[in-house]
């Protein structure tokens, strides 16, 4: 997912200056990712925590953040620092894990938000990497650091064996689209997660 107001260019061939600045996520990051994580979300996330204050979803995601083996993890997290701070992040995985990933988190917010009975489709497929969360902070937008961590998920899909890169955009948010389909993304199909309808975009590799 792609916050509003989000614009990169294109893919970035990795640099080694920027290989240095993008780096695997750490447990103790869960409080500068989290809050790029609701950032990308956005009504979504507070439909998971069963507010409508995004601020008061930042716990649940500083959690899953920090476990393993769920779609929020630290594990499927790559990050882009400046200056010792991270200035944006990029959450991927195997489409073909999503119940694997999913089971734990719908668990808990149903535990501890009093959040059931959801209307969520099963977001990707086998056989993409999916993008879950791309996001930026306001003030490092415009440096080119999305398109950047969307090449490093690029090159990390190549290696891994994928053969398609995939991404849900809301449909209320036309500009993301136009700029992932100049990429080169196409849509295969809709999706409802929550109160929100996304459409499902793809890049062949």
């Amino acid at each position: 997912m792609l916050p509003k107001h989000f614009s990169f260019h294109k893919f970035i061939i990795m640099k080694p200056d920027v290989i240095r600045n993008i780096r695997t996520a750490r447990p103790e990051d869960f409080k500068q990712v989290a809050p790029l994580i609701v950032q990308a979300m956005e009504d979504l996330a507070c439909t998971f925590a069963n507010t409508k204050d995004p601020q008061k979803t930042f716990p649940l995601f500083e959690y899953f953040f920090q476990q393993r083996a769920n779609q929020y993890s630290f594990e499927n997290t790559l990050v882009y620092e400046e200056n010792g701070k991270i200035a944006g992040s990029i959450i991927a995985y195997d489409g073909a894990l999503l119940s694997t990933y999913r089971e734990p988190f719908l668990e808990y917010i149903a535990i501890n938000y009093n959040v059931k009975n959801l209307v969520i489709e099963d977001e990707t497929l086998k056989g993409e990497l999916y993008i879950d969360t791309l996001s930026v902070y306001p003030k490092h937008q415009g440096k080119g650091i999305g398109s950047k961590l969307l090449g490093a998920i690029k090159e990390r899909a190549q290696k891994e064996g994928h053969r398609k890169l995939g991404l849900l955009v809301d449909l209320k948010n036309p500009s993301a689209k136009k700029l992932y389909s100049a990429l080169g993304f196409e849509t295969i199909g809709k999706k409802q997660l929550g109160n929100s309808v996304y459409e499902h975009l793809q890049l062949n590799l």
